[in-house]
């Protein structure tokens, strides 16, 4: 997948201050954030996977990877 196939796909990524205890706030440098597995309800005893968002993040990942690569 090119990364014009994954901005066609997805949303374009922005710069956002997250709160609490992210240690990523903390690096110093941008930091990528949210390539994990699309969620809900995190740190809850419901804490849940959106299964239908997995193959869909997975390319956005594997995209960004070979972007890096090249």
């Amino acid at each position: 997948m090119s990364t014009l196939e994954v901005r066609e796909v997805h949303e374009p990524p922005e710069l956002a201050t997250v709160g609490r205890a992210y240690d990523g706030n903390n690096t110093g440098c941008p930091t990528l954030h949210g390539l994990g597995a699309a969620s809900g309800r995190a740190h809850a005893d419901h804490e849940h996977v959106i299964i239908t968002e997995m193959i869909p993040r997975t390319r956005l990942l594997t995209a960004l990877v070979e972007e890096y690569l090249r």
